[in-house]
Order: C-alpha cells, then structure tokens, then sequence
C-alpha cells in the first residue's frame, strides 16, 4: 500500500472511532437541553396556571422549530404531569404554492397523536391585499389567528398553546416601545373577554437558541414560511439582530432584561392607569384581552375543509 492508500486509512479509521463519542455527546447535550425545556416549560405551566385537570389543548403547529418543540415537550410532560390533560395538534395549511402538505401528517402519525389539518387558502387573499415590498405578517397572523380560535370554540378546546418563547416576548416588548408607544409585550396567558378562547404560550420561559438546537438535535422535519420570503428588513427582524448582538458582546443582558419583565413597579413609570399617585396606591390597570374571531362568511376564504385524521 503507497503513502496515499495508507493515508486515506488512517482518516477513515480516524473518524469511525469519532463518530460514537460525537453521538454520545449529542446524546448529552439533546438530554440536558430537554430537561432545561421540561424544567422551563414546567415552570411556566404552574405560574401562570396555563394547564389545569380536563383540559383540552390545542397546539398549534405550523412546521417551524418552536411549535415541534412545544407539542414534543408537551407530550413528555403529559406523561408524568399530576393533572390529566388531552393534546390535539392542529396545522393550517394556508396553499402556500410548493408547501410540502404531506410532512407534517407523516410526522404527527408516526408520534401517534390526533391531529387535525385546517385547509383555508389564505396565501392567495394576502397576496391580493398586501402591495409588493410590503410585510404580510400582520394580515396572515390576523386571518390565522381568526380560523384557528373558531376552529378550536367548535372542537371544545379549552387552551391553545402557541410556540412563542422568551425572545418574542422581549422582541415584542421592544417592539412595542419603538414603534407603539406601549410598555407591552405577549402575555404568557391571554383570556378572551367573551370566554371564548384562552391563549397560552408554555416557551414564555424558554430561550430561541435552547429551541433551535434542541430542534436540531431532534432532526424535526422543518418547514420554512415561503409566503413571507426573505423580507430581512422586517421590523423584528431589527430588533432580533440588535438582541444578538447584545448576546454576544454582553452575556446575561437578555436574561436580566426578562427578569425585569417579571418584576414591574407601576409606582416607578408614569401609567395613571396602573397606579394613583395621589393615593400612593396600584389600581387594576386596562385589561387587555385577546381579539376573538367573528364568525367567517364563506365568500371570504371560500369552503374549510378539515381533515380529521
């Protein structure tokens, strides 16, 4: 055997003896990062009374890592959880041109869960409504977020749990802040004022980059969002690339910052509503409810069909 052959042996030979210890440390590493998301989530679901016994929760999954992550933790939570709660997975499959329709089914059938798909063509009446260049985002979530709540009043779903973590909350907080004028962020619970529909977001703990390597490690089918494209100049994504940033060149400033979340002192802003300080004393604040969806007329979005799997 020549120096070359001799070579290309060693290398081979080299990285066979590799590949299990790199397997055991993803194995660490996947375990150790489910255990900090159960921990989290777990944490989240007893402070804010998210999931109580007989509950039926919907999660809403969309292909993205975040709503993978919460229906997996869910689910294994579910199994040791000292309440009894029911999980369906709902998707709306809103005819994305390409949208590979048949993953997330696949998925869902194979961790033995019900799961219902919603098809609603909503891709086409964003596309007519929202001019060129401009973000759809606020149009698309309004009309997914209209047949998702009738859908679930209509399946006798108690609590929709949705995939936003801890950086949404801080990135809408900013959000809010520079282009609102509002000290408000995503409430980890948001209760309808008509009883209809109770929203909650058991990640409010969980931190984006714990989620995105755990997807990884996980190997969930991902499915990118087309409609929106790559529209990089998006409000958000500002502030995310800012909270990066700050990550980076300042260690422990996002947790601080959420910490303060979690801590507010209405005696110390300058919100009437919040506090008399006249009195010297908290008031009960504007109660901000979720929006609710009308009833849908079938001319707007044409026949809903749903799959009962």
């Amino acid at each position: 055997m020549n120096v070359v052959g001799m070579s290309e042996t060693m290398i081979a030979s080299s990285e066979q003896s590799l590949n299990p210890e790199r397997e055991r440390r993803q194995k660490l590493e996947l375990n150790k990062l489910q255990k900090r998301l159960r921990r989290e989530v777990g944490q989240a679901i007893a402070d804010f009374s998210m999931i109580e016994a007989g509950d039926k929760v919907m999660c809403c999954l969309s292909g993205g890592k975040d709503s993978y992550a919460m229906l997996d933790i869910l689910l294994n939570l579910q199994k040791s959880a000292p309440v009894s709660f029911e999980l369906i997975a709902v998707n709306l499959d809103q005819k994305q041109p390409g949208f590979p329709e048949e993953v997330l089914p696949a998925y869902l059938e194979s961790m033995g869960i019900e799961y219902h798909i919603i098809e609603k063509d909503t891709y086409s009446i964003v596309k007519e409504k929202v001019p060129e260049g401009k973000t759809t985002c606020g149009l698309c979530s309004r009309l997914r977020r209209g047949i998702l709540y009738n859908f679930a009043e209509e399946h006798g779903v108690t609590k929709i749990a949705l995939g936003h973590h801890r950086d949404d909350l801080l990135e809408t907080l900013f959000l809010n802040m520079f282009y609102g004028g509002k000290l408000k962020s995503m409430p980890p619970v948001l209760h309808s004022d008509d009883g209809r529909n109770t929203v909650i977001r058991p990640l409010a703990f969980s931190r984006e980059k714990d989620i995105a390597r755990y997807a990884a490690l996980r190997e969930f089918p991902i499915i990118p969002c087309n409609l929106c494209g790559s529209q990089e100049n998006l409000q958000r994504q500002v502030i995310k690339d800012m909270f990066q940033s700050w990550d980076k060149q300042h260690p422990g400033r996002l947790e601080t910052m959420f910490r303060a979340m979690c801590n507010v002192e209405p005696s110390h802003l300058a919100d009437t509503n919040l506090y008399d300080f006249r009195e010297g004393r908290r008031l009960g604040g504007k109660r901000q409810a979720v929006h609710t969806a009308e009833p849908e007329e079938a001319s707007s979005f044409g026949r809903l069909d749903v799959l009962n799997i």
